[in-house]
């Protein structure tokens, strides 16, 4: 979607809050993008990026604003429930209000393909059913 991503995330054994796996992934992906519009010339979507940060954030050195403040969490405790969030977040990008492909497993930025074809898109998931039957006891 142009404005906002899903993800399913799985972390186990770790001392790390959600908060914190999720502001330094959003922060390794943040610069990814910055690097990316810089290569490609993309001064006008930069330009608003720098214009967003605010002027305490800008004298702490920060040049871009990415993302907005939070993000939602869904704990997913049942595969019913896994399966629900995947289903929405596959079909997500065909919603009228998107309309960004005609099948989901042709979204180029979806794991559909993958999940129902095989064949992994611009990048490869963990299917979730492996995470399942790592965790079983």
């Amino acid at each position: 979607m142009p404005n906002h991503v899903h993800f399913l995330i799985h972390y186990c054994n770790t001392d790390q809050s959600l908060n914190t796996i999720v502001g330094n992934g959003k922060r390794f992906i943040g610069y990814e993008i910055v690097k990316r519009l810089q290569a490609n010339s993309e001064t006008t979507i930069l330009n608003q990026m720098q214009e967003a940060v605010k002027a305490k954030d800008r004298q702490r050195g920060k040049k871009h604003q990415v993302w907005q403040g939070s993000f939602e969490i869904k704990e997913c405790r049942t595969e019913s429930f896994v399966l629900q969030k995947l289903n929405y977040m596959h079909d997500n990008p065909l919603s009228g209000r998107w309309r960004l492909s005609h099948r989901a497993i042709d979204y180029l930025h979806s794991s559909a393909a993958q999940y129902n074809i095989g064949k992994v898109r611009a990048y490869a998931v963990k299917d979730y059913r492996e995470v399942l039957k790592e965790n079983e006891v």
